[in-house]
């Protein structure tokens, strides 16, 4: 099974799962997003946000395919270009972060792994253009979808958050903010590849195995 983990553009825009393709949620303040009607001006919405966020910022998330077919996706973007941010009770976000909006696994794909490697790609992206962290807005009313559940959701559960590694910045009864500390996730990196090498040390000797870490610095996917 082949996964492979693409930047998010005009063209992979039809490829987000359920109705992502045409929610404005995030994109949109509450006031700006009741005035657009469903259909063509909601996808003609989202398009033109798009079209912002890539000539000013760049991709503003990943789209993951296994064996070429489209199996979910993660959002993210500085605070200024997701509106929506300011509108919870936990905002704003920190200065040296930019927002994870959300994410959707399709159900056959769910327990596989790929919401973590997900959030890898958000992370390795964020560490690339110089990003100090991730914040998300979890919401504390929903749990961690099981395969066959129903569709995508805005907000992510704060114990999927929890899972991939967020830590509680400002709680909330109902909206609490998470981080994710792209520093800490650097370091992990580095100590897990130490934590290997002296593993097979003792073994160099025996043969003539590729270096170690080698797969995983070939693989786009990996922190």
């Amino acid at each position: 099974m082949g996964r492979e983990i693409l930047p998010l553009t005009l063209d992979r825009l039809s490829d987000l799962p359920g109705a992502c393709g045409r929610c404005l949620f995030w994109e949109l303040g509450p006031a700006q997003a009741a005035q657009v009607r469903p259909g063509d001006d909601a996808i003609d919405a989202k398009e033109g946000w798009l079209t912002t966020v890539l000539l000013e910022w760049g991709s503003p998330g990943r789209v993951a395919y296994v064996d070429g077919v489209p199996a979910g996706w993660i959002g993210f973007a500085p605070a200024h270009l997701v509106p929506r941010s300011g509108a919870f009770a936990t905002s704003p976000v920190s200065q040296d972060a930019v927002v994870l909006t959300t994410a959707h696994i399709l159900p056959e794909h769910r327990g596989t792994g790929l919401g973590r490697v997900l959030v890898q790609a958000a992370a390795k992206d964020g560490l690339r253009r110089g990003v100090r962290a991730l914040e998300a807005y979890g919401s504390t009313r929903l749990t961690l979808p099981a395969a066959g559940a129903a569709g995508p959701v805005c907000v992510l559960p704060s114990d999927f958050l929890r899972a991939v590694g967020f830590r509680t910045t400002r709680e909330h009864p109902t909206s609490p903010r998470l981080r994710l500390d792209l520093r800490t996730v650097l370091r992990w990196r580095s100590e897990v590849e130490q934590a290997v090498e002296r593993l097979f040390a003792p073994v160099r000797g025996l043969g003539a195995p590729a270096p170690v870490g080698a797969a995983h610095r070939d693989d786009p996917t990996a922190l």
